[in-house]
């Protein structure tokens, strides 16, 4: 299995925050506070502390631009998704990934239609587009 690089250990609420700025690419605090006030119950100051956790912790960089900070994400999203995913199978599956499937579609409902890219996915070894990393 491919090593993957390390990626800061981003909380729930901070995934939040990266998914606005991976749309958009760069954002100002402003922007991002006007967006997430709309979508969360969040306090500007909330939004302004959960930036600063993820430029602390290597997720975000920035530049000043005059009197305002241009922020744009440091870590790539489908990395930070696969390092996530990995983590949490770790923790909780100890590192195995067939008891971690079986849970998952035995647990849910699935169409046909959904348990067959499934399977296409696993035999062609790669990513849900089918393509190999």
């Amino acid at each position: 299995m491919t090593k993957l690089p390390e990626i800061p250990k981003i909380s729930d609420s901070e995934w939040v925050v990266m998914r606005v700025f991976w749309a958009r690419g760069e954002a100002t605090s402003g922007e991002i506070i006007a967006e997430l006030e709309d979508e969360t119950d969040w306090k500007p100051k909330t939004i302004q502390t959960l930036i600063r956790r993820l430029v602390q912790k290597g997720a975000l960089d920035f530049e000043k631009q005059g009197r305002e900070y241009l922020y744009r994400p440091a870590v790539d999203e489908k990395t930070c998704e696969q390092a996530a995913s990995r983590q949490f199978i770790d923790r909780v599956f100890n590192g195995k990934l067939a008891p971690f499937l079986a849970n998952f579609v035995e647990q849910s409902n699935y169409s046909d239609e959904e348990i067959a890219h499934l399977k296409r996915i696993l035999e062609e070894g790669g990513t849900p587009d089918g393509n190999a990393d």
